[in-house]
């Protein structure tokens, strides 16, 4: 592994930067400490995120500007990663396992010829990189060992808490030639179908699963989530019967949240289910069965009917 910097691509949204990227910048920093080297922060477009990278610990911030790029392409996006390796020399390039981190270095690893590893949970640096990642959407874990001249790696989202480690910072432009033949998928328009809170950041969600019964029964739990200053999650047999909407499910193939409480209502608590709730800080089990995954999971656990139950604590809390 060379002596360049570890390199942290930065997700970002419309000035807004992702804070998933705020994880990968301080796992960047300890890997940049195993090798007794700096943590650099790769911006593509965006400047002005320069001083949110430099709070979690980047010491120098590049600055691709791509003027023709109006809204995020992977494609682009692989290309800049890919030109600004070769320009940096970087020892490693890291970004978080989100949809978008994901895509990204996929697209740069290709353009590199270089392997992959994605949503890693740990990483040991050496002449070999050892690693635990995370296989079959959660499931499992897997210890592996990557030799690569150039280590292009993400770390699962919600592996780590992000931890500021404010550092003076230097800015510079990267001046890179892209061409836009790259530019094949882009964002053509938005349209905001909701706003304000979401399963990804809500602090609260409130989750129902079969034992709710009926798109009705979920009222208690949206007045409950009103309460609690949180929204409303479900499991994937809450969506096959029809009671909620895909972006509702909370799973494996559904949204993985992190909040710092999951109140789980009538859930089962199957393995997929498990997989997108256990980033939670806190969970609190509502559920008839005592022996149920989800209960014996949980943190804390209420054996009742959730009809009576969660009335009660919304009432409690005002």
């Amino acid at each position: 592994m060379s002596g360049g910097p570890i390199l942290v691509v930065i997700e970002h949204d419309r000035g807004t930067m992702a804070g998933a990227s705020a994880e990968a910048l301080t796992f960047a920093r300890s890997l940049a400490s195993q090798s007794g080297v700096e943590c650099e922060a790769l911006l593509i477009v965006d400047e002005s995120l320069a001083a949110e990278c430099a709070r979690y610990g980047a010491s120098k911030v590049h600055v691709v500007p791509v003027d023709w790029m109006t809204d995020y392409s992977p494609e682009v996006c692989g290309d800049v990663i890919a030109a600004a390796a070769e320009g940096l020399s970087p020892s490693a390039i890291i970004a978080c396992g989100t949809d978008r981190g994901n895509e990204m270095l996929a697209h740069a690893a290709a353009v590199l010829d270089l392997p992959f590893v994605a949503n890693c949970l740990d990483v040991s640096v050496g002449d070999d990189w050892e690693m635990t990642r995370v296989q079959w959407g959660g499931s499992l874990n897997e210890d592996s060992r990557l030799s690569s001249r150039l280590p292009v790696v993400s770390v699962a989202h919600h592996a780590l808490e992000a931890s500021e480690e404010p550092v003076e910072t230097n800015v510079s432009t990267l001046d890179l030639t892209i061409a836009d033949t790259g530019l094949r998928t882009q964002v053509k328009d938005r349209d905001v179908i909701e706003g304000g809170l979401t399963l990804a950041t809500a602090p609260v969600v409130v989750g129902g699963g079969r034992g709710v019964g009926s798109a009705e029964g979920f009222e208690v739990l949206e007045e409950l989530a009103r309460r609690l200053g949180g929204v409303v999650g479900c499991s994937r047999a809450v969506t096959n019967n029809g009671w909620r909407p895909h972006s509702d499910q909370v799973g494996q193939t559904g949204t993985r949240i992190a909040p710092q409480l999951y109140i789980a209502c009538g859930i089962s608590g199957a393995i997929q289910h498990w997989v997108g709730a256990k980033g939670a800080k806190k969970i609190l089990a509502i559920n008839t069965d005592p022996q149920a995954n989800m209960v014996v999971k949980a943190d804390y656990a209420v054996i009742g009917d959730l009809f009576e139950v969660v009335p009660a604590i919304g009432n409690a809390s005002g």
